[in-house]
């Protein structure tokens, strides 16, 4: 059984810098990241932010820095890994093996594998994942890495087209899954449906921004955050062309089962079951 705690979240999940018109959680006792706190032990845990996959890693590593301040935790180191000789540098080792939580930023998410994947780094990240009570966290492309069969691209405008979706080799940290993020605010259904009907033994997973999961054991996910996601779980498929189909072909697929889930609720990965919360705060 997997002992760590994973965190995928959906991007722009709130740091408290600002207010927002929509339905926002209280930052500081309801919101993500004092989520991660939290289920990282607290104020004093150490937190080490990766912001690899970001164009701008010292803007962003200031803002999580700033964020968890805000939540009085005070001891945040911030990392960018420029390489795969950088991942193993024994500092960087270090700080990976003392941490108590590692959060991804987002970005690229080809910057991440490219630069840490089969590295001795990623060795040790899995190995604490699995055996140790740590949490790895992460947001936008620090999410979708986690998957087996990663997201790298595929414009909403082409929908539901064989190959429109393009996919490289992630971390593997819940091979089950197949995570894509920012997903209401940009439309990305299309190519989460490819990507579940090429890899049929998947769950698709759409995070929407300032939401996550907090997923246990490698199988229990609770939804967290102000949004939804929306899971893909072709499971029941009774038609699915995708294998016959020249590239740029639409698709068809019949029975997809979906399912639309918000805070509280809970989906159990091996039976594929949901369990959802009937009596939250905000319902009349």
């Amino acid at each position: 059984m997997i002992k760590g705690t994973l965190i995928p979240i959906g991007g722009n999940e709130d740091k408290g810098f600002h207010k927002a018109d929509r339905f926002r959680l209280d930052y500081i006792s309801q919101g993500i990241l004092f989520r991660v706190v939290e289920e990282s032990g607290g104020k004093n845990s150490r937190i080490l932010v990766i912001t690899t996959a970001s164009g701008i890693p010292e803007v962003v590593g200031k803002n999580y820095v700033d964020a968890f301040s805000l939540l009085e935790c005070k001891h945040v180191v911030t990392l960018f890994i420029a390489s795969k000789e950088e991942a193993d540098l024994p500092e960087n080792l270090d700080l990976l093996k003392n941490a108590d939580c590692i959060l991804f930023s987002g970005g690229n998410q080809s910057k991440i594998t490219s630069r840490i994947k089969n590295t001795q780094f990623h060795k040790i990240l899995m190995e604490r994942y699995k055996n140790e009570n740590i949490v790895v966290a992460g947001t936008s492309a620090g999410a979708m890495c986690m998957s087996m069969e990663m997201i790298t691209g595929g414009s909403s405008k082409e929908s539901f087209i064989k190959a429109a979706t393009k996919f490289k080799e992630g971390m593997a940290l819940i091979p089950e899954l197949i995570i894509d993020t920012h997903f209401i605010q940009r439309g990305r259904f299309g190519r989460l449906s490819e990507a579940v009907a090429r890899y049929y033994d998947r769950i698709g997973f759409g995070l929407a921004e300032d939401t996550g999961l907090v997923i246990k054991n490698g199988n229990d996910c609770e939804i967290i955050g102000s949004g939804m996601v929306i899971i893909f779980d072709p499971g029941k498929l009774t038609h699915n062309n995708y294998d016959i189909l020249k590239k740029g072909t639409p698709l068809t697929m019949t029975h997809l089962i979906t399912h639309v889930l918000s805070a509280g609720d809970r989906f159990d990965i091996d039976k594929r079951t949901i369990k959802v919360l009937t009596n939250p705060d905000h319902m009349l």
